[in-house]
């Protein structure tokens, strides 16, 4: 079921599937809810599944030029449509900005937050100055409309028909001007203090699981290493893929996740 739904960026499209606890999914930029098609009709043969199209996203509404996306405002559109369907504690999986958006969610609000699965997440990145001069370039649109396409391709690291598909379908949106301009914008976002959670993560009280693929070049491994150390309590999962760990191995993906599930 699609289901539309208003927040403060404009209204936002949403797929609905399955019955019983919720599980939100959160996607990274420039991609969209359909990075979650693998894994959707295993988690919803248990489970709720909600999967986001962010704005400028997929299918969601595309605000004016004069709006800007941003890391922050993912966030708080989160927060908008949790508040919207009235959803009881529910589990969220957040991959790269997703992972920020869901993370930030628990901070701020933890009686929202059942549990945090955090896929290669955004937020708590370090950034020495070899990251700040890559992060400035791409808030840079002819930069980001430069390096992205390929780029794309390398912190997906595809494997399976889907990485693929997904590889193509972000690439060819990095090229063109709207593209660039969304990526750039959230690339700038990554520079706001708001962004980095590393100062609040110990204020996450919801069990959260860490998984990384480790073919990521945009957010390695380490960083899972150094976020476990800052979430108390977390577990970290490493699997051999890239940025989109769900596409890559869904059967793995899954087993894991509901493992964990389970235990919490």
């Amino acid at each position: 079921m699609m289901q539309s739904i208003p927040t403060r960026a404009g209204d936002v499209r949403c797929e609905i599937n399955g019955a019983g606890s919720p599980i939100v999914l959160l996607h990274a930029t420039l991609h969209s809810r359909h990075d979650y098609d693998a894994v959707i009709p295993r988690l919803s043969a248990s489970y709720q599944t909600i999967a986001i199209d962010w704005p400028w996203h997929g299918d969601s509404y595309r605000p004016s030029a004069d709006g800007r996306p941003t890391a922050d405002l993912f966030g708080e559109v989160l927060e908008d449509v949790v508040t919207f369907l009235d959803l009881p504690p529910a589990i969220f999986i957040g991959n790269s900005v997703g992972g920020f958006a869901a993370a930030r969610l628990a901070i701020r609000h933890p009686a929202r937050v059942k549990a945090l699965i955090l896929v290669n997440p955004g937020g708590f990145v370090t950034l020495d100055w070899i990251t700040k001069i890559f992060t400035h370039l791409l808030a840079i649109p002819l930069v980001n409309k430069w390096v992205m396409p390929s780029l794309v391709w390398r912190y997906m690291a595809p494997q399976s028909e889907l990485d693929k598909a997904i590889s193509t379908q972000v690439s060819e949106l990095a090229k063109t001007d709207v593209g660039a301009g969304i990526a750039a914008s959230v690339w700038k976002s990554f520079l706001d203090p708001s962004f980095d959670l590393r100062s609040s993560a110990s204020s996450i009280k919801a069990p959260t699981l860490l998984i990384m693929g480790k073919r990521d070049i945009v957010i390695p491994v380490k960083v899972g290493h150094s976020t476990q150390r800052l979430i108390s309590g977390s577990k970290l999962e490493i699997l051999d893929t890239g940025h989109v760990v769900f596409a890559s191995k869904p059967d793995d993906f899954v087993d894991v996740v509901e493992a964990f599930i389970r235990e919490v």
